[in-house]
């Protein structure tokens, strides 16, 4: 079986070509009505506070620690890989997702694969267990054992550092 390669300028030009046509009435209906529509609450958490070991240092020198991450979805998870940076280096694949997934760092609204750049080895570290819990566990909790008593209890990782409340 022989593989096919398809580059295209954007993920939203591939979307745009593979989308399923549309049947005439839902074409027809204004997208107005459809944001217009209430949104039900099924109780699925979507956004997980935290907060970095280290923190992130701007270039004004202010220490952001305290942010926020969102579920990923299956565009962000295929972004990455038609991203040059991350055909020229796949280590950077775990830089471009998080850009994607953090919404807030600090007083950040923008966080973009540059300030992930520029973050401590520790906090990216940190950001990269972070997600795979939110994303593979549905939170942020993590089992741990007491080293002196043998004695087991949850931790959560969104919180304040070890013995911090």
């Amino acid at each position: 079986m022989r593989r096919r390669t398809v580059t295209a300028g954007s993920l939203e030009e591939i979307l745009q070509v593979t989308a399923p046509a549309q049947a005439p009435e839902q074409a027809a209906a204004p997208p107005a009505a459809a944001a217009a529509a209430p949104r039900e609450d099924h109780g699925l958490r979507t956004e997980f506070e935290f907060e970095l070991p280290r923190g992130y240092v701007d270039e004004a020198g202010t220490v952001h620690r305290h942010g926020s991450m969102r579920l990923a979805t299956a565009r962000d998870e295929l972004r990455p890989q038609i991203d040059l940076r991350v055909k020229e280096n796949p280590a950077y694949l775990s830089v471009v997702l998080l850009s994607q997934v953090i919404t807030r760092l600090g007083t950040i609204t923008d966080v973009h694969a540059g300030i992930v750049e520029r973050m401590y080895a520790t906090d990216v570290a940190f950001l990269q267990d972070f997600y795979r819990r939110v994303n593979s566990e549905g939170h942020t909790r993590a089992a741990v054992t007491c080293p002196h008593c043998e004695g087991g209890f949850e931790v959560d990782l969104s919180g304040g550092r070890l013995g911090e409340s």
